[in-house]
């Protein structure tokens, strides 16, 4: 028997994928791979996959990695997807991959299954990673194989799979949308979300934040201390990664922050609609952004603020272990380093105003830079400044008059 390590959830699609793989002769090694998915019983999924017949069922928590080490230094970039996206999911699926590879090594297994559809970004995520890590890992992904597709061609053909091998799911009716989850976030697509009519912010049940028209009427004020660009203190208490996300996402979430409703470009080529929440994520990201206006040098934050795209472009398609992505997380390190201070938010129902900011790196200088009086600034050198600056422009001028 083949050994197969199973990327597996305990969702309708995964658990059809075990018993298939076991009917195909695979020896399946179920991983779970905790993100800190919310109302989720672990030890429940761990079972079911036992029940249904994998040879093991591990659990791996990667929560404090996932924040610390992917999370954390993609917002250090400032990087959204198309200007928007905070990249919640996308950053999660090269952790799974490398966590996976890591069982087969260890279990002597040649095989790395998952369940993303021929259609997404999350196949391409998966299977970039996983081949970076271990370039002779066969991957398996059945929604690219039409005898897959053949035999299950629907919801209903998964459903009836599952009552003929007494597997349990949940109950048959469909959701107007699907859903993932994570510490960071919360994704809604598909379903009644495909048609562009919908207003997605009245369908969907959001889990990590109340709207804006339903947070509380008055202003909430919190306090976030960086150092080296890393979130370490909320509201004077010291915090590891994931614990600050998760305090985050409680405050974010009772704000109405952090919610948005967008049409992505996939790599795959197709337009996509998704509806996001990222409370937590959301206000580290303009926490961030206040910091480094004190502390970094306006070149330094120009340059950083045009490689962001390409960082953001690498993330959402799969290519976060490849030497363009090992450099530019070199990049952003050393350029971190001075981006350390407190900032005041308060928030008020889906808006975040800074009250405050200060950091012992600060660049800015009140007396050079003030209207008034004073200061180590003589705007007489403006003078031969602006006269090399204009130079070209007076030789073309005189060259070439403009009408």
């Amino acid at each position: 028997m083949k050994k197969c390590v199973l990327a597996y959830s305990g969702g309708l699609d995964t658990s059809v994928i075990l018993g298939w793989l076991i009917e195909q002769g695979y020896e399946v090694i179920a991983v779970y791979v905790d993100l800190g998915q919310p109302c989720e019983d672990r030890e429940a999924t761990l079972q079911k996959a036992r029940d249904c017949g994998a040879a093991k069922a591990l659990l791996v928590d990667v929560r404090e990695e996932l924040c610390r080490d992917f999370a954390f230094p993609t917002m250090q970039w400032q990087a959204r997807y198309e200007g928007t996206y905070l990249l919640g999911t996308s950053i999660a699926r090269p952790l799974i991959s490398k966590v996976c590879v890591e069982i087969a090594h260890a279990e002597g297994a040649t095989v790395f299954a998952h369940g993303s559809t021929g259609k997404g970004n999350d196949q391409c995520r998966f299977q970039l990673a996983a081949e970076a890590i271990d370039p002779s890992i066969e991957m398996l992904a059945p929604w690219r194989m039409a005898a897959f597709r053949d035999r299950f061609p629907g919801r209903k053909e998964l459903i009836e799979f599952c009552e003929e091998k007494s597997i349990p799911v949940k109950a048959s009716k469909a959701k107007p949308y699907s859903s993932d989850e994570n510490c960071l976030h919360t994704s809604y697509e598909a379903g009644l979300l495909e048609e562009l009519d919908t207003d997605g912010y009245a369908l969907v049940d959001f889990g990590m934040s109340v709207s804006p028209q339903e947070a509380a009427d008055a202003v909430e004020t919190i306090t976030l201390e960086f150092e080296a660009g890393v979130p370490v203190r909320l509201n004077g208490n010291t915090l590891a990664a994931h614990d600050m996300v998760l305090a985050l996402n409680e405050i974010g979430g009772r704000n109405g922050i952090g919610r948005i409703d967008i049409l992505e470009n996939r790599l795959v080529g197709m337009k996509s609609r998704g509806v996001y929440e990222a409370p937590g994520m959301t206000l580290l990201y303009e926490a961030h952004r206040l910091i480094e206006q004190l502390t970094l040098d306006r070149d330094l934050v120009h340059l950083r603020d045009r490689l962001s795209p390409e960082v953001a472009e690498s993330v959402y398609y799969g290519f976060w272990y490849c030497a363009k992505m090992d450099a530019l997380l070199a990049f952003i390190r050393e350029a971190q380093k001075p981006v350390t201070g407190t900032v005041e938010l308060n928030l008020y129902k889906g808006n975040i105003l800074v009250k405050s900011r200060g950091s012992s790196q600060s660049l800015y200088d009140a007396g050079i830079a003030s209207m008034e009086g004073g200061g180590s600034y003589d705007q007489t050198d403006a003078e031969g400044f602006l006269r090399i600056l204009g130079l070209p422009l007076r030789v073309q001028g005189t060259l070439r008059p403009r009408q």
